[in-house]
């Protein structure tokens, strides 16, 4: 333990997940992000994997020496609720607004000229999800792109749950891939 913290917790639940779309990463420079975060609303789970690669030097008959590095983060996420700003943020493309009461319209649309963007992805659980009381824990993921299409629709007699799934790779300018932080009294996400 270095500071006043412990440095091991239980990790219960999820009480809030937000994105936020990277708008510059200059090598050597600060990464810059959206000015406001993207609540994925009704989160459910945030599941956080790595990819290792182990390379084995043999020679002489004998295995010689190993080497593993880390080849990639990923992430999985589920939300109770779609959020066609969320899509935005993730797929690019547009929200638009229009009509008035009693025919309003909220309407994303995906168009050819839609790509899909970088954004940083922040959980944390709630305040009694960790060992410090009245504190949490964040899992911050910097700099994450969609790896496949997100799961969309409906379904019959039953609630459709969006997922979607994120590659993450470090930010250019400061090689960080993720974060976790223990916090003594809870924080909200930007």
């Amino acid at each position: 333990m270095a500071g006043g913290l412990p440095h091991v917790t239980k990790l219960f639940s999820i009480v809030d997940c937000k994105i936020t779309a990277l708008t510059t990463d200059p090598i050597g420079g600060t990464a810059t992000y959206a000015a406001t975060s993207v609540d994925l609303p009704g989160i459910r789970s945030l599941a956080i994997n790595g990819n290792m690669q182990t390379k084995s030097l043999r020679g002489d008959n004998t295995l010689l020496d190993t080497q593993t590095y880390i080849d990639g983060v990923t992430a999985a996420a589920e939300h109770a609720k779609l959020s066609l700003d969320a899509l935005a943020v993730m797929l690019g493309g547009t929200v638009t607004d229009s009509g008035a009461t009693p025919a309003q319209k909220a309407v994303w649309s995906l168009t050819a000229n839609s790509a899909p963007q970088y954004f940083k992805i922040e959980g944390v659980t709630p305040s009694n999800g960790s060992d410090l009381i009245g504190g949490d824990v964040h899992v911050v993921l910097y700099k994450c792109t969609l790896s496949k299409f997100p799961e969309l629709g409906m379904q019959g007699d039953d609630y459709r749950i969006p997922k979607f799934e994120v590659s993450s790779v470090p930010l250019a300018s400061t090689g960080k891939w993720m974060d976790v932080v223990m916090n003594e009294t809870a924080v909200a996400i930007p």
